[in-house]
């Protein structure tokens, strides 16, 4: 029996919400990589290199995320969906333009009354174990196929550098999805709500910081330490900015 033409309308919807969230986060780790719009406007080539690739990225890194999300809080019984916001839309968008990003263009959202406190930290874990994965998968067939691999990460995330071009497409884009999954595993498990770190955390502390030192190990293998305390302030100030957000103080 085919699912109810309502139904399918709802999925659809689903998959529109995701698309465009996938197209503007994109679009707006784009510009950020370039340095904002100016910059992008001066390079249209690298505009037009990176945006395919961030797609991607983004899809594996991002989309991969909060589509397990769903399908984890679903196998709990749960009605989860992922829909879109449009004052996140733009201040994704914008912020891009602008060089930085704040990327909030939308989130997974879980309807039940019947979650347990593991229930939640598993469906909240799931996203960054997601990262996991694609880390992983990016790590081995990048060491794999490339050969000093690793400590030329950062040299795929400025686009503008003197060896960006002269790197082969598949190491740039797998270098960026390296970096990306777990910076977004970074941002995720930080401890405020309504970030998934906080639901691990009131769950299982010893999970949650067995999380977090896999997180910052592998941060590690790819940013120095000043780098990544830089990075960690950074974070805590956009995640409160999207526990604002998520709040209501920042309306549709």
């Amino acid at each position: 029996m085919g699912i109810p033409f309502r139904e399918n309308l709802i999925l659809w919807d689903e998959v529109k919400n995701l698309l465009v969230a996938d197209v503007v986060l994109s679009l707006a780790f784009t510009l950020t990589l370039l340095g904002g719009i100016q910059s992008a406007i001066a390079s249209p080539g690298l505009l037009v290199y990176l945006l395919p690739m961030m797609f991607i990225v983004v899809s594996l890194s991002f989309v991969l995320h909060e589509l397990m999300h769903k399908f984890v809080a679903q196998r709990f019984g749960a009605i989860a969906a992922f829909k879109t916001s449009l004052t996140g839309l733009a201040i994704t968008l914008i912020s891009g333009f602008f060089g930085f990003l704040i990327g909030i263009p939308g989130a997974t959202f879980i309807f039940t009354d019947k979650f347990t406190k593991r229930q939640n930290g598993i469906v909240s874990l799931a996203g960054p174990m997601t990262n996991f994965v694609v880390f992983a998968a990016a790590f081995a067939i990048g060491t794999l196929l490339y050969h000093g691999f690793l400590p030329n990460v950062l040299n795929s995330l400025n686009p503008t550098g003197p060896t960006f071009y002269s790197t082969p497409y598949l190491q740039n884009l797998l270098s960026i999805t390296l970096f990306i999954s777990i910076l977004l595993a970074f941002f995720n498990m930080l401890p405020i709500f309504p970030l998934d770190g906080s639901k691990v955390l009131a769950w299982d502390g010893r999970i949650y910081l067995a999380v977090i030192a896999v997180i910052f190990a592998l941060l590690l293998l790819i940013i120095p330490l000043i780098s990544l305390i830089f990075s960690l302030i950074l974070m805590l100030g956009l995640a409160y900015v999207f526990s604002a957000f998520s709040r209501g103080i920042l309306l549709n």
